[in-house]
């Protein structure tokens, strides 16, 4: 590997788990690589891979209860604290369709081909390229952000592979329809794998071009096998389809990719992905100061030394690299872009009420607008069916986004009783709040987003119509994923979140339609504050008699806090204090790592480093990431999930730098036992560039602004005006204790 370790990791033996296997991926199509030199394993993936769903297609629809709102608003307010359970349609649950790998690429060495000497596998996150070396061969995988291919190339002296796309992998269904297809050509050889789903006309074809120097390539089904190579060049696509695909047109299209000879071909290919990859991935970086010996360590070596800054950083910089190769066509899944089994947990879907949010929580800050671009374009290819849940299910204008997503569908139909995920309303503002954020920090708002933004405000102008005794609008029916009152049933009036939401939402919109302002303003602010309940902490319910339940691993009721600035300990101390300690009661529930690191990224917007640590510390110390440096939902490595790899560096960066457009925090929550570091390359929502430095003895602020503008410095000394200038750099040193 030429990265160094803080940009990259390695292993000294090859995955045994696809969980272990090093990731790649553009977006587009994802690489789980196990770099076993012996059998080159490579799992394709792509998001568009999902299988179709089964059952009545009647349940993939919104369900039809318009007509039967009024009479459950009734009840809800008359005190009848079950009437939600009856507000369903019928149907049995329903999961979105789930995502699945393709297949995987194989090269297998004869027997007596096999090299016992040194081994090495790695991933370098500046470039994307995943390798394994075994004496004189060496195998590297990427997955190209320029052409939308992936690339593995194969050197060493006198190869001999058996190559294939093998389609077994766990949990594949056996309906699968499954042909292969290999043909040679003067350019190489060209591999197929077409797979027809059971009962369905949908299938995926992926298509591989062998493309060798040297040596003798002859076909051997469903394969074929090089004999005496210097090099192997494989080019493979996949894609989803109805109908037959034209295997020999995706040949052709993989040829064209090809130079003069396919080592050129390596390097050209190469050259053209890195350009768009190291550029976003180098934005920003992360240095804790280290051990030197520690940064050298293999990852798996490195994990059993949990509090390790040398560890944080690894972390930091594969939790960045992962969230950008998982970010293209759509933003990351449950699992990123990747997965090893047909049976992925929950689907692998985009989960909305949590997961997918925290997973792009940096994005802005971060420096990532292909994320934000790519959860723009989830958010924009399902504001169809968003409107269609607003309509059927609530009799109302504009849009209503759903809770889980499989990336194709945007309705909501995934809900039970003790889910009752089709009465919660939340959700639009909260997915487009990262695409507000990405605006604030360029100094320019996007159309498409204004036009969303008047679309949640139209569906609250029409759905908050019920009054309570004092005449403001109540959300009724309510919800607060996933919990519920400790005295009444899930789907009850005014959840915390959907006050927040709702009074972001019809604020935001304002900001961007002078033209409907003053109306969504008024609106906004006839909502009932939120309520403080007999323990001093910030309800999660502000309706008189509904008690907490505080043993739960979401925190919906702090949205306030974050993502959004409607609670902050500088200008609404009071409720600061008291969702501070709705932050002490909550429990853990279940372990689950987005539960730990929502908890990190409410606590560093209340100014508390110790409640940071501990939260992180739970993770760190919780066995939750595997060798790829992919993490787990659960501790102990159980459930392949992203939410801990994709939302670490968020907490982080909270933790040292926060900023709106008028406001900068420097240093809110640091880490004691990280007394020493540098955080680069930050965004921030007022048009600057930041760069940290801190230590024991101080800290250095530089910022760079794009926009002349005014805000206020929050250190810990209080806070003071800063007064910035677009292309004039200032030089900031904050207190640190």
């Amino acid at each position: 590997m030429s990265a160094t370790p803080v940009h990259g990791t390695w292993e000294p033996r090859p995955a045994a788990r696809w969980e272990d296997a090093f990731l790649s991926g553009n977006g587009h199509h994802g690489a789980l690589v196990f770099g076993d030199p012996d059998d080159e394993r490579t799992v394709v993936t792509h998001h568009t891979l999902v299988r179709p769903g089964e059952g009545d297609d009647r349940y993939r629809l919104p369900p039809p209860l318009a007509g039967r709102l009024e009479g459950l608003r009734d009840r809800l307010l008359a005190g009848d604290t079950a009437a939600a359970e009856e507000f369903t349609d019928g149907r049995p649950l329903t999961w979105v369709r789930p995502f699945h790998p393709a297949f995987r690429i194989r090269a297998r060495r004869p027997e007596g081909d096999r090299d016992p000497s040194g081994y090495r596998r790695g991933v370098d996150f500046s470039t994307g390229v995943a390798e394994a070396t075994r004496g004189d061969r060496t195998s590297r995988v990427f997955v190209s952000r320029a052409d939308d291919v992936i690339v593995q190339y194969v050197t060493g002296a006198g190869l001999s592979l058996d190559i294939s796309l093998d389609h077994r992998l766990p949990g594949a269904p056996a309906g699968l329809a499954v042909g292969h297809g290999a043909v040679l050509t003067p350019e190489g050889a060209l591999l197929s794998l077409r797979a027809r789903y059971p009962g369905s006309d949908l299938a995926y074809t992926g298509v591989t071009l062998v493309a060798v120097t040297g040596g003798t390539t002859a076909l051997a089904p469903p394969g074929v096998r090089v004999t005496g190579a210097r090099s192997v060049l494989l080019l493979t696509r996949v894609r989803r389809h109805t109908g037959e695909a034209d295997v020999l047109a995706e040949g052709r299209a993989l040829r064209d990719l090809l130079d003069d000879a396919p080592g050129t071909a390596y390097d050209s290919l190469l050259a053209r992905h890195l350009p768009p990859h190291r550029t976003a991935y180098a934005r920003v970086t992360l240095d804790l100061a280290a051990d030197p010996d520690e940064r050298a360590l293999a990852g798996s070596e490195l994990l059993t030394r949990p509090r390790s800054a040398a560890l944080l950083e690894r972390l930091f910089a594969a939790g960045r690299y992962h969230l950008l190769s998982s970010s293209g066509l759509l933003p990351p899944r449950l699992t990123g872009l990747w997965t090893g089994d047909w049976d992925t947990a929950w689907s692998g879907a985009f989960t909305h009420d949590a997961n997918l949010n925290l997973q792009t929580a940096s994005a802005a800050a971060a420096a990532l607008p292909e994320v934000t671009e790519a959860l723009a374009a989830l958010i924009r290819r399902q504001l169809p069916d968003w409107r269609d849940n607003a309509r059927t299910v609530f009799g109302a204008r504009g849009v209503v986004a759903p809770a889980h997503s499989d990336g194709e569908s945007g309705h909501a139909y995934h809900f039970s009783r003790e889910y009752p995920l089709h009465l919660w309303t939340a959700g639009a503002d909260w997915l487009l709040k990262p695409l507000v954020d990405h605006d604030e920090t360029r100094g320019e708002r996007d159309p498409r987003t204004a036009a969303a933004l008047a679309d949640v405000a139209l569906f609250y102008e029409d759905f908050l119509t019920r009054t309570d005794d004092d005449g403001r609008p109540v959300v009724v029916p309510s919800y607060s994923p996933e919990n519920r009152p400790a005295n009444a049933s899930w789907g009850t009036v005014n959840a915390a979140m959907d006050l927040s939401a709702a009074r972001h939402a019809l604020r935001t919109a304002a900001a961007y339609d002078p033209e409907h302002a003053d109306r969504r303003r008024a609106l906004a602010d006839r909502l009932p504050p939120h309520r403080v309940n007999a323990d001093g902490a910030l309800a999660e319910w502000a309706w008189p008699g509904l008690e907490d339940s505080y043993d739960h691993r979401h925190l919906s009721h702090l949205y306030g806090v974050w993502p959004l600035d409607e609670i902050t300990p500088y200008d609404t101390p009071d409720l600061a204090a008291a969702a501070h300690r709705a932050l002490e009661l909550r429990g853990a529930e279940n372990d689950s790592a987005h539960g730990h690191l929502h908890h990190a990224l409410i606590a560093a917007r209340l100014r508390d480093g110790g409640r940071v640590a501990h939260a992180l510390g739970r993770v760190l110390d919780g066995d939750f990431f595997h060798d790829s440096l992919m993490s787990a939902h659960y501790p102990h490595r159980h459930v392949y999930n992203a939410d801990a790899a994709h939302t670490l560096p968020a907490v982080l960066i909270e933790a040292l730098v926060q900023s709106t457009p008028d406001r900068l925090v420097l240093l809110p929550a640091p880490l004691p036992a990280y007394p020493n570091g540098r955080l680069s390359g930050i965004r921030t929502r007022f048009g600057a560039v930041l760069d940290l430095t801190w230590s024991p003895d101080g800290a250095t602020a530089v910022v760079r602004p794009s926009r002349t503008h005014r805000v206020t410095l929050w250190t810990s000394a209080g806070a003071e005006p800063l007064d910035l200038v677009a292309g004039e750099d200032r030089v900031l040193t904050p207190r640190t204790r």
